[in-house]
Formats: C-alpha cells, sequence, structure tokens
C-alpha cells in the first residue's frame, strides 16, 4: 500500500508540476476535468446521483462549466452571475420535476458547485495573479506541506486528540506541527524564488491552519454518508475529493490573501 501511495503522490506531484507551469488554457481544462470528476464523488456520496444520471448531477455539472466559462472570461463581472443562473436552473427542475426530485437533491446539488468547482477555480485564479507564477505553489505548500507536517508531528508527539470522535488519530501537537511546517516551507521557498519572506510564511501559516478544517470538514461528510473514500481514482490516496479535500478550501484563501498581504 504505502509503494503505491507513494508512486501514486509522486505522479499527481509531476502533473500538477506540469499543468500549473504551463498554466493558461492547459490549467483551465484540467481544474475543469478534475471539478466534474470531484462533483461526480460528491454526488454519488450524497445520493444527488442514484442508479443513473439525474437531473440535479447534469444541471450540477452544467452550472461548473457555466462558472468555468464566467472566470475565464471575467471573473468579477460575470462569476457570481453564473451562480446564480446554476441555482435557478437547479430551481427550475425541483419545481417542475416536484415531486420526483428531493430537496436535499437539489441543494447538494448547488453545493457541489461551489464546494468543488468554485474552490478550485481559485488555483487558476491565483496563477493568474501578477507574480502568480510563484504565488500559486503556496496553495500546496500550505496544504499538503501541512498534511505532511502534522502526520510527521504527530506520530512522534501526538497525545492530545484535536476531533476524537470525527478524526481519532489528529492531534493538538500534529496541527501545531503542521502550522508551523507549513510556515517554515513558507520561508524556504522564498529564498528559493526570492520572495517575500514574512508575507511567504505568514500566508503559508494561515493557510495551514484553514486547510484542516478542510480535510476534516471532508471526513464528516464521509462519515455523514457511510463511506471510507469518495472514489478510487487515485490508487493508495481515493478519489480526487479525498487528496484535495485540504486544497479546495485552501486554494481561495491563498488568493485573497496574497492580494491583501502582498498588497500592503
Amino acid at each position: 500500500m504505502f509503494k503505491t501511495r507513494l508512486i501514486s503522490g509522486i505522479l499527481l506531484v509531476a502533473v500538477a508540476l506540469a499543468t500549473i507551469l504551463c498554466g493558461g488554457w492547459v490549467l483551465f481544462f484540467t481544474l475543469l476535468c478534475v471539478s466534474v470528476i470531484g462533483m461526480q464523488e460528491l454526488y454519488k456520496a450524497m445520493k444527488v446521483r442514484e442508479d443513473s444520471f439525474t437531473a440535479p448531477e447534469l444541471a450540477g455539472y452544467l452550472g461548473a462549466v457555466l462558472y468555468y466559462t464566467a472566470v475565464r472570461i471575467n471573473f468579477e463581472e460575470y462569476g457570481m452571475m453564473a451562480l446564480i443562473l446554476a441555482l435557478i436552473l437547479l430551481l427550475f427542475i425541483y419545481v417542475f420535476g416536484y415531486p420526483k426530485y428531493e430537496a436535499h437533491q437539489v441543494m447538494s446539488a448547488f453545493f457541489g458547485v461551489v464546494y468543488v468547482a468554485v474552490m478550485l477555480s481559485f488555483i487558476y485564479l491565483t496563477r493568474n495573479l501578477s507574480g502568480g507564477q510563484f504565488l500559486v505553489w503556496l496553495i500546496f505548500l500550505c496544504s499538503w506541506g501541512c498534511d505532511t507536517c502534522a502526520y510527521c508531528v504527530g506520530m512522534l508527539i501526538g497525545k492530545h486528540k484535536m476531533a476524537p470522535v470525527l478524526s481519532p488519530k489528529k492531534s493538538v501537537e500534529g496541527a501545531v506541527g503542521g502550522v508551523v511546517g507549513a510556515g517554515l516551507l513558507g520561508g524556504i521557498y522564498a529564498a528559493a524564488t526570492k520572495g517575500p519572506a514574512a508575507e511567504y510564511m505568514a500566508i503559508c501559516a494561515v493557510g495551514a491552519l484553514i486547510s484542516m478544517v478542510g480535510d476534516l470538514a471532508a471526513s464528516a461528510i464521509k462519515r455523514n454518508q457511510g463511506i471510507k473514500d469518495y472514489g478510487k481514482l487515485i490508487p493508495g490516496h481515493g478519489g480526487i475529493l479525498d487528496r484535495f479535500d485540504s486544497v479546495i478550501i485552501t486554494a481561495p484563501v491563498i488568493y485573497y490573501l496574497a492580494k491583501l498581504v502582498l498588497s500592503l
């Protein structure tokens, strides 16, 4: 299992490296595809999808495409409009298909658009910022870096449970180690890229703290739905949502922190 997980992890990093370095249309379409796959995983878990495709599920995918189109044209002007259109479409299906679909299916379908497609789009938006070719890596440094550092510190000295019911293996010591480790990684990255060290360290530390919420939220959904993994796409890791659970919530945080902190 460890060997499979390691190889999958290396391949995943290689793909991420290639697509993010390319940026532009390559990154755009990659994130759109990843978003749709992640939404499919969530829809299966939340029972939006039944034995076959459902209208709310298809409307969710269409909503994601509309949103990404808006992002490509002008995020600030058309992003919210695309989300509202997606919601209106889902409400049309709910009302005129009543009582075929239940409220939780419609709400979960819209949640999938926001939770997966919108949140992941901030990787693309961060890449398009001034200096984005460097800033975008802070998303992965603080999320995956925090995961790794928290795991190592927790294994070594972890004693106090952080969320004993939701995730018994996670410790307070591990969480602190994850935040500190991510901050240090930000400093090392700043030195390697000649970026602002204090700012990068602060962004990574805050991002790491938020990333743990994303990780635990994804775990909570799985526990509520009685599943172990969202999917089996990535051997040894599970599905897209299993691997990107912390990245999902971290991406918009880093985008706005970068715009705020680096503009001061």
